[in-house]
């Protein structure tokens, strides 16, 4: 048996002793990696803000080939 595992089987039912199970909470480090996350989530969400602002939704008027014939004057135009 390790040291280490001799040390645990030791204080283990010490530990049990001491926790209410009731009581126990996340505490700093719940805190800290929840706090990371929210922070990575605002960071994405600000970047993708932006680059949705550079984004033209506008879409280009197709090209016509210069072959094809043009439209008769009097062919009603299509509604945009």
């Amino acid at each position: 048996m390790s040291a280490t595992q001799a040390a645990l089987n030791e204080l283990l039912p010490l530990a049990a002793d001491t926790f209410d199970k009731d009581k126990v909470t996340p505490g700093v480090l719940g805190f800290i990696v929840f706090a990371a996350l929210a922070l990575g989530v605002w960071g994405l969400m600000k970047s993708m803000s932006r680059h949705m602002d550079r984004v033209n939704f506008k879409e280009a008027p197709e090209r016509t080939p210069a072959a094809s014939p043009a439209p008769a004057p009097d062919a009603p135009k299509a509604a945009h």
